[in-house]
């Protein structure tokens, strides 16, 4: 029985001896992985944290580091994959903030401001008073508040360009209607009718024979207006005598209409007011 006991511990002390070797070998790695990403050495940096984590899987540091060499040599899935494993081997709140708050920095860097709210709400629930989480938290959430969805913006596009349609149908038709007055008072122009005209333009309709007649008739009047317009430059000698008469006459006439204001307006001299 004693022989027995001799042998459990034995083996035991085997076994404690190899996981302090093991977790040796693990700081050690990422020890290394520390000073390769000091370096900005990101792809050895990345091998010693993997390789720390092979060992360890669970090594709350070694994912934590490997996350941050991600998010410094830009590959965001992959550092916000590590921080979410962080987060969830994480023994402390503190380490669950840190996790959580990097999380939420991959997400800004990615603009996927919704799931960077979630993830810096999170750190705040596990560390209420950092600043610099809650300095994030309030610019995320501005950022989402001024960034309309995908679909929300497709929707705006599409209205406004049914607004823009509608708009120019009712142009159109405005102009169309116009177009149409304008053909109208055209044609009235070119066509006056007279009372008595309509009268025996009904009683024609009856007789073919006489359409002929009714547009011979109605050529004359589209273009008696025309002849009757005094054209410039064809004014007799006469008539120009007779206009630059009457103007002086018109003239002579209001110059002497003034004359008289003049006359009995004018104030009387010698009288002085006391």
């Amino acid at each position: 029985m004693k022989k027995r006991i001799n042998f459990f511990y034995f083996i035991f002390s085997l076994n404690f001896c190899f996981v302090l070797s093991q977790t040796g070998e693990v700081t050690n790695h990422i020890f290394d992985g520390n000073e390769k990403a000091d370096e900005e050495d990101y792809k050895e940096a990345e091998k010693s944290y993997r390789k720390a984590i092979s060992l360890e899987p669970e090594k709350e540091v070694a994912l934590f580091n490997l996350g941050n060499t991600h998010f410094k040599d830009k590959k965001y899935d992959e550092a916000s994959q590590r921080f979410f494993q962080t987060q969830k081997f994480a023994s402390s709140k503190q380490g669950k903030h840190r996790a959580f708050h990097n999380m939420g920095n991959v997400y800004m860097q990615k603009k996927e401001y919704q799931k960077a709210v979630e993830a810096y709400k999170n750190a705040l629930r596990n560390n209420s008073k950092d600043e610099e989480t809650r300095y994030n938290y309030v610019l995320a959430k501005e950022l989402l508040e001024n960034e309309k969805p995908p679909e929300e913006q497709e929707q705006d596009d599409q209205k406004d360009q049914k607004d823009q349609e509608k708009d120019k149908e009712k142009d159109q038709e405005k102009d169309q209607e116009k177009d149409q007055d304008g053909d109208q008072e055209n044609k009235d122009q070119k066509n006056p009718k007279k009372e008595g005209d309509e009268g025996d333009e009904s009683d024609d309709k009856g007789d073919p024979n006489k359409e002929g007649d009714q547009k011979k008739e109605q050529k004359p009047k589209e273009q008696k207006p025309q002849n009757d317009r005094p054209k410039r430059g064809q004014l007799s000698p006469q008539q120009v005598e007779s206009l630059l008469e009457a103007m002086n006459n018109q003239e002579k006439k209001v110059q002497d209409k003034i004359n008289a204001k003049k006359i009995k307006g004018a104030p009387a001299r010698g009288k002085k007011d006391w």
